[in-house]
């Protein structure tokens, strides 16, 4: 008997293949007969389809009735035990009559206590012959033994097991180095093995630094992967089995390592059960995939040949083993959630950038980013931007093998314990900040119609399309690198970057030239990555950066797709995340982390909340059930991330840790990043509640990372902040941290925030305005003016207001022709007036008429000052849209002055912080966006009358009170 238990939220589903009938006695006898021949009928009829095939599904059935084997294949060649060279040799087992092109291979480890055993054990043969009968492609290995040491002894030598290991890593190498003799998928490899066996696929799997290897005793290697042969390609398998072995829990770190499915006997006398439940309890607590089996009362490996039972535990592991890489290891069962359903038509449509212009605040800050650091980023960064031609005569190539970009690393990895500086001189890196820079300047210059600007922007467009080359490439690689990558690399990044400028220019000026190039360059991606028969997601290593960046290609396939009505596009989304998910890297919005609902964030925050909008679009472009599912665990998710200011936490990674107030901060690219996915979910939705959290994360958090008077941005912030010397408020603890300061630049972390910070308003600013059929919709509210047209009639309004920090708006309508209003109400209010009559429904406004020349609506909101709580039940103040906080005085620290008059870095120490809390007074309007209210001081322990002031407003701040 089996017991199943597993942490995935798919359940082992338990079949019944008997058949109770009951057919009650006064039934005529003729009914038995009738009822029994249809039962034989019915069972002639499943085993003619049966036979037919139908009911046979490949790599979960015996799809095919035989396995072929070649055997004797040197695989590599290592020193042994007495330091002479062994050859290592392998069989292969593949269906017979198989004509697939590419297949999954499973590499198989054979047991015996690193001191004995071999491939040609009766029972590793049927193993590999019955797995491959059902359609896997199976290799079966040797390795190095040492029958002088006892590896299971505390203080013996350990070598045996990294020997095994380098081996076994070498021949997963050698299949990737010979994927088309051996027509191997070498995207989907798993290892596995039993006993010795499972311990060396557990050690390759997880084993991934130097530090790991040595604390085997008396093992001194100088390399993870080993030197047994074939170099040069990743040894990191999609999945692994333990089947009846332990692991090294300490190398066992990340929910992405790959996951595990784990068998084992409880009465094992060689390997004891609880031995082996270690792994699992350290799969669980990190979160990490896996599905554990144990046979009730087996011994150890109880499928070997000869044992009592043998072949019925044979065919129940392989079952189990068939069953599991199926549905997880290699999850071909998640083929349809990918599958096309019924795609979901949006319910609202963004209108082209142009047509929705700010006014008031909104403008000015436009214009004051023109004046400040989106305007002038070129020349305060010339070596990043100006000097580095990477999209044409610096194009990358094999011969470029660093670039300094000028940052110094550290800080914010994506382990705690780890200065993770490996992502600090990213080659393709000066493409994101080129691009995304360009991508927020063309958008402030059109909003502002800032000539001088938009003179200089139509050079740089001409300039750029010149770098196009005959067969449509736009991008940053040589031709012998471009489309070639099995590693880090900025190929859809780069290209999503600058085409996301480009479709903005093309918004402004309608050149049918920049669309067509930018049709061309998203052609070539997909022809020489195809749908279904490539991996743009493929990585050697699960730490990867520009690589799931590129996710966000996604934005230039949902314009083309919204401009041209071609479904090609979506599809291409919808196989760019199926791609995405099947990979084994470090990233959350993977569909099967997702499913898992009780896995928190810990992913790079900027990455997590950009990918939220690819899991939307893939949704709607499949109207999968599944991805619905995986959709609303996402945004769950996103809710235990945010704190009060509505920023999304990630300092720089989440780190499986809620959102705090005092201890964790937020980037400003995940501002950004975070303000467009809720935009793009809110047009496809058509759900008010996106349009609240925009307006808390655009007024709130992002302002408040903004310095109130310079031009520059906080690279982190946290809404309790107390400090700005450039750690986390007064955490010294990490010297290499930088990223807590005001700065115009911030190339010493990466200039990635500023761009983005440029890039903030304009997005929120097109966003302000939606249509729906016959409707025009006020989604986001603030100054501004919108020129459409409503079925085929020009339609102009002018929204005038100072909201959020006046709470009165008035829409100056001009049109003629009948067609609806609606305003989104915000959540916030609870009173308000509208001059004109109207409907309320679904949370908006509604004033359906026929309009005629110009005409009027005013609307009223009646602000009230509420208090919250925060996920961890600290108290918070807002005031209409507006979240309050307690300014803390402050010494100012100016840090390095840049070649640009008017451009510094800035530091900030608090005078005296003393950190108060909420007693349950009321806080009282004071006039000029100012509050007061009284707050305990634990210090001296007396109540004070404070003020609080919009958080937007604030350099440091207190934002939070626990209560007294």
């Amino acid at each position: 008997m089996a017991i199943s238990t597993t942490n995935s939220i798919i359940k082992p589903c338990y079949l019944n293949y008997g058949i109770n009938t009951f057919i009650s006695p006064k039934r005529h006898r003729y009914s038995h007969f009738s009822i029994y021949m249809k039962k034989i009928l019915l069972i002639i009829l499943v085993c003619f389809l049966y036979a037919q095939g139908l009911f046979a599904q490949r790599y979960l059935s015996d799809t095919f009735t035989a396995a072929d084997s070649l055997v004797n294949i040197a695989y590599g060649s290592a020193p042994n035990y007495q330091h002479k060279t062994q050859t290592l040799l392998l069989d292969f087992y593949e269906p017979r009559g198989d004509k697939t092109s590419k297949r999954p291979l499973i590499i198989y480890v054979h047991g015996g206590g690193f001191v004995e055993g071999t491939r040609k054990w009766a029972s590793v043969r049927l193993m590999c012959e019955k797995l491959a009968m059902k359609g896997y492609a199976v290799a079966s290995i040797d390795y190095r033994l040492d029958p002088t040491v006892n590896v299971f002894q505390s203080d013996t030598n350990r070598r045996p097991i990294t020997d095994a290991m380098h081996d076994l890593k070498a021949a997963i190498r050698f299949f990737k180095a010979n994927q088309n003799k051996y027509r191997i998928d070498t995207a989907n490899i798993v290892t596995g093995g039993e006993s010795a066996g499972a311990i060396t696929a557990m050690a390759a799997a997880y084993v991934d630094k130097l530090s790991e290897v040595k604390n085997y005793k008396k093992t001194n290697p100088n390399t993870v992967d080993g030197n047994s042969g074939n170099p040069g390609y990743s040894t990191r398998p999609k999945a692994v089995m333990c089947l009846c072995g332990i692991g090294d829990t300490l190398a066992m770190e990340r929910p992405s390592d790959p996951p595990m499915l784990w068998i084992h006997g409880s009465k094992d006398p060689m390997l004891p059960i609880e031995w082996g439940q270690q792994v699992v309890t350290r799969a669980k607590n990190i979160g990490l995939p896996y599905e554990a089996i144990v046979f009730k009362g087996a011994t150890h490996c109880p499928w070997y040949f000869g044992l009592p039972n043998w072949r019925s535990y044979l065919d129940s592991t392989v079952n189990y083993v068939a069953n599991y890489l199926y549905y997880k290891g290699f999850a071909f069962g998640d083929k349809e959630v990918f599958a096309k359903v019924k795609p979901i038509a949006e319910k609202y449509q963004i209108l082209p950038l142009n047509a929705v212009k700010p006014t008031g605040w909104l403008k000015q800050q436009v214009q004051d980013n023109l004046d400040g650091f989106t305007g002038h980023l070129d020349s305060l960064v010339p070596d990043l931007i100006l000097k580095d031609d990477i999209y044409n005569k610096d194009r990358l190539t094999r011969k470029v093998k660093s670039k300094d970009v000028g940052a110094q690393g550290g800080g914010g990895g994506n382990n705690e314990n780890e200065d993770n500086s490996w992502q600090v001189q990213f080659l393709w890196w000066n493409s994101e900040t080129q691009s995304n820079w360009r991508d927020g300047y063309i958008r402030s210059a059109i909003l502002a119609n800032d000539k001088e600007h938009l003179s200089r922007i139509a050079k740089y467009i001409k300039g750029i399309l010149a770098t196009q080359d005959a067969d449509g490439y736009l991008g940053i690689y040589d031709k012998e690198l471009r489309y070639k990558f099995d590693q880090e690399n900025g190929e859809l990044w780069s290209k999503a970057t600058l085409l996301r400028g480009l479709l903005a220019w093309y918004d402004y000026t309608k050149d049918k030239t920049v669309l067509t190039a930018i049709i061309r360059a998203v052609d070539n991606v997909m022809i020489n990555w195809p749908v279904n028969k490539s991996h743009p997601f493929l990585a050697m290593k699960p730490d990867v950066s520009g690589l799931s960046h590129g996710l966000m290609f996604t934005d230039v396939l949902e314009s083309l797709y919204h401009l041209t009505g071609n479904q090609k596009y979506m599809d291409y989304v919808l196989f760019m995340y199926k791609d995405f998910s099947e990979q084994v890297i470090n990233e959350d919005a993977q569909y099967r982390k997702l499913l898992n609902a009780d896995l928190l964030l810990r992913g790079h925050g900027v990455h997590t909340y950009e990918h939220l909008r690819t899991v939307a679009a893939a949704y709607y472009a499949s109207g999968s059930p599944k991805l619905k599912q995986a959709l609303h665990n996402f945004l769950e998710k996103v809710i235990l991330a945010t704190t009060a200011s509505g920023a999304p936490v990630g300092d720089e990674w989440v780190l499986g840790r809620k959102a705090d107030a005092t201890k964790r901060g937020y980037e400003y690219c995940s501002l950004q990043e975070l303000l467009h996915s809720y935009a793009s979910l809110y047009a496809k939705s058509g759900e008010n509640d996106y349009g609240d959290k925009i307006e808390k994360l655009f007024f709130n958090a992002a302002q408040g990372a903004r310095h109130p008077s310079q031009s520059c941005i906080a690279y982190l912030k946290s809404d309790n902040s107390y400090a700005m010397e450039g750690w986390l408020n007064l955490d010294s603890a990490d010297k290499h941290q930088v990223r807590y300061k005001y700065s115009p630049v911030h190339q010493d972390a990466a200039v990635c925030c500023v761009p983005n910070a440029g890039r903030i308003a304009p997005y929120y600013i097109q966003n302000m305005w939606m249509k729906s059929g016959n409707s025009l919709v006020a989604s986001l509210l603030g100054p501004s003016t919108v020129n459409t047209t409503i079925s085929g009639k020009p339609v102009s309004v002018k929204e005038v207001t100072e909201y959020p920090y006046s709470n009165s708006i008035s829409f100056i309508i001009t049109a003629n022709g009948n067609f609806t209003l609606k305003i989104r109400k915000p959540e916030w209010v609870s009173k308000y007036t509208v001059s004109l009559m109207h409907t309320e429904e679904d949370g908006f406004i509604v004033i359906s008429k026929n309009w005629k020349g110009t005409e009027m609506v005013k609307v009223d909101f009646a602000p009230e000052v509420k208090v919250n709580q925060d996920i961890n039940n600290e108290t918070y103040f807002t005031y209409g849209a507006l979240v309050l906080a307690h300014p803390i005085a402050a010494k100012e620290i100016k840090g390095k002055s840049f070649p640009l008059a008017g451009f510094n870095d800035y530091r900030y120490e608090p005078e005296n912080l003393e950190v108060l809390q909420y007693s349950g007074a009321p806080v009282k309007v004071a006039g000029n966006d100012k509050f007061t209210t009284s707050l305990y001081n634990p210090v001296t322990k007396q109540t004070e009358t404070v003020t609080l002031q919009p958080i937007g407003s604030t350099i440091l701040r207190q934002t939070t009170f626990k209560q007294k």
